[in-house]
């Protein structure tokens, strides 16, 4: 039977609009007009999500005519700068863009956090829709996936892969690589994908499934070895690395998602507006050719209420999964 995971990859559909009450006062009546949006990345620089919000940020800073400001705060696989935007003033002046597991993984993972990240963020709309390319050290002897398996599979292989901490998009695919492969794997978690990428450059680590932005040039330049991608037809930039069915592990279809997240409590003027620049902007044809050269495609268009819905039906999901695989946070 094929399983197609929708990320954070096995998915179920994703929360309905986290949406809270709209705030009364100078807030609700100004929103965040006329001054900067810091658009937060909640891992390191270089990774694949930060390189996606900074080429958005400039042209939706042109339809908003407000300056649109990226940082990045990292840690706790995107915990860290999601609790921060969830914990900002709700006036549509701090904005997350994030991935799936940050919404609708880490609450079930950060036990002990008083803040519900799926009810403390309201979607405003999801951006980018990608797969991951499968990349290892060009030092490991295996030229294409079977080699790869069929090496992991010896007794010591000691096969290691990195992500961005645990609960990340790419330490869920490891696990589910491992369990359809079944090659045994060492987790290792770093802050990021870039210095996840990074260690896999050095030869410190196995592999990676890295989302296309960071791992492409890094594979057209041969510091890595693209090895597969995940979903369900290749990569126009990277057009001779084949499926992982293709490849010989059929069955097997993991996808993912960037999203943009406001606190909850926004007034819904405000979240009206920033969706419609936001939608401009990411069906602008200069974010279009980004995207393709990166290996990501524009998100089919999704009314905000819709959006909240399959949060809502993914973030229950997740919480089964967690328990079931027993995901513990560092």
């Amino acid at each position: 039977m094929r399983r197609r995971h929708v990320l954070p990859l096995l998915a179920a559909p994703l929360a309905a609009p986290l949406a809270a009450p709209a705030l009364t006062g100078r807030a609700s009546a100004q929103g965040s007009q006329g001054r900067p949006i810091t658009f937060v990345v909640p891992y390191a620089a270089g990774g694949g999500t930060d390189i996606v919000a900074r080429e958005l940020a400039p042209i939706l800073m042109e339809g908003l005519g407000q300056n649109v400001i990226v940082e990045n705060r990292g840690g706790a696989a995107g915990h860290v700068g999601a609790t921060s935007v969830a914990r900002a003033r709700p006036d549509g002046t701090t904005l997350l863009f994030a991935v799936s597991t940050n919404i609708v993984v880490n609450p079930h993972l950060q036990r002990n956090d008083r803040v519900n990240l799926s009810t403390a963020l309201t979607p405003v709309t999801k951006a980018s829709s990608y797969q991951y390319v499968l990349v290892i050290d060009p030092k490991v002897p295996a030229k294409n996936l079977q080699e790869l398996i069929a090496a992991g599979k010896r007794p010591n292989a000691g096969f290691t892969f990195s992500s961005g901490g645990v609960g990340s998009n790419n330490h869920l695919a490891g696990i589910l690589f491992a369990e359809a492969a079944g090659v045994e794997m060492e987790h290792i978690s770093y802050r990021g994908t870039a210095p996840a990428l990074q260690d896999v450059v050095g030869g410190r680590v196995t592999m990676n499934f890295s989302s296309p932005p960071p791992a492409v040039p890094l594979a057209r330049d041969g510091r890595l070895r693209a090895l597969a991608v995940t979903g369900d037809h290749r990569l126009p930039s990277l057009p001779d690395v084949p499926t992982l069915s293709e490849a010989g592990l059929p069955g097997i279809v993991i996808l993912g998602w960037h999203g943009i997240f406001a606190p909850a409590g926004t007034p819904e003027a405000e979240l009206s507006r920033l969706e419609a620049a936001a939608n401009k902007a990411i069906r602008d044809p200069r974010f279009a050719r980004s995207l393709e050269r990166d290996g990501l495609e524009v998100a089919a268009e999704q009314p905000r209420g819709d959006f909240g819905r399959a949060i809502r039906e993914e973030y229950e999901f997740w919480g089964r999964k967690v328990r079931e695989l027993d995901l513990k946070a560092e």
